[in-house]
């Protein structure tokens, strides 16, 4: 009786299956890596920007409202990032006739050179992105600034940062403590951008009746 011979193919399954074995640990080491640095998830990223812009004089000190700058924060679902044009209200290197502005607020400064080779360039300034969330979650600006929800319960004492980070993790179970219990987040709208303003003792269950909020952990809210 002939003996069964396996085919001469099969002495390449060893190396095969050690390189798929080796490829997959690699691919768990680097997603996990990548999925848990600071410019994935972790609390205190913070980009070093084209322009040194401080919030901690802007939105501290000089007492700007947040959406001087961040123009759709309560119109639609993103933040948007100030124009070039936005900066130049203050910071403008010239009148059209040529001279300097007396009202120009640091117009030499070397700090100020990304700001107007932009404005001669007619391109925009490429501000780094410091809270950033995954691609699979929606989330909208507006539904949270228009029902009380304020600044600083996502992004923290803004008017104390100098460099922004992000302050808090913006993972689902921080996301989902909130939707379960809103009350103590919510505050009056006058209050949204005042940014250490404490809510007075029942004023966030006052905000959920006035605007009827109710908690909900919905998956569709999110994940759409």
């Amino acid at each position: 009786m002939d003996r069964f011979h396996f085919p001469e193919w099969t002495n390449r399954l060893p190396a095969l299956i050690l390189g798929l074995l080796t490829f997959g640990a690699g691919y768990v080491v680097v997603v996990g890596v990548y999925g848990t640095t600071p410019r994935t998830i972790n609390v205190g990223y913070s980009p070093k920007q084209p322009i040194e812009f401080s919030h901690k004089l802007h939105a501290g000190t000089l007492k700007m409202d947040c959406r001087y700058c961040h123009t759709t924060v309560d119109k639609a679902a993103f933040a948007a990032v100030p124009p070039t044009k936005t900066c130049l209200n203050c910071h403008s290197a010239a009148n059209p006739d040529g001279s300097v502005s007396t009202s120009a607020i640091h117009v030499k400064s070397e700090k100020m050179l990304p700001l107007h080779r932009a404005q001669a360039s007619g391109e925009g300034i490429e501000w780094i992105k410091v809270h950033d969330l995954p691609d699979f979650v929606y989330f909208n600006h507006s539904a949270h600034v228009n029902r009380g929800v304020g600044c600083v319960s996502c992004h923290g004492r803004i008017d104390k940062m100098d460099q922004v980070y992000q302050a808090e993790e913006l993972s689902m179970s921080w996301c989902l403590d909130c939707h379960r219990n809103p009350e103590p987040h919510l505050r009056r709208d006058e209050f949204i951008t005042v940014l250490d303003y404490v809510p007075e003792p029942g004023e966030g269950a006052a905000v959920m009746a006035e605007k009827g909020i109710y908690s909900s952990t919905n998956c569709s809210t999110c994940h759409r």
